[in-house]
């Protein structure tokens, strides 16, 4: 997706561009952030990598607000960017807003 600045958010693309249990990587200075759609529609933004051993995120599986990890399936909480227990660790998580059907991310820690 290409990256737009709008008043300190980061335009992204539509919402349909992201398809339902899917995601979109975006590539930032601060590392590839995964945005993930779930299937009731909720987004969500990650930074990319599993806490346990840095697998790519945006490879999961998503399964209502978790995603699994490709590399050894652990389970990562969408809204908060922790494992599921019996896992622990956490990911960066990002602010995701959407406006008139435009995905907008901001950069800031959530």
């Amino acid at each position: 997706m290409n990256a737009v600045i709008k008043g300190g958010w980061l335009e992204i693309g539509r919402v349909e561009e992201i398809p339902p249990s899917g995601s979109r990587v975006v590539r930032t200075a601060l590392g590839d952030i995964a945005v993930f759609r779930s299937s009731d529609n909720a987004l969500f933004a990650l930074a990319d990598h599993c806490p346990h051993k840095g697998g790519p995120l945006s490879q999961g599986i998503v399964c209502g607000h978790t995603v699994a990890c490709p590399l050894h399936n652990w389970c990562i909480d969408l809204s908060t960017g922790g494992a599921i227990a019996p896992d622990e660790g956490a990911t960066q998580r990002y602010p995701v807003k959407v406006e008139d059907g435009v995905v907008y991310l901001n950069l800031t820690r959530a």
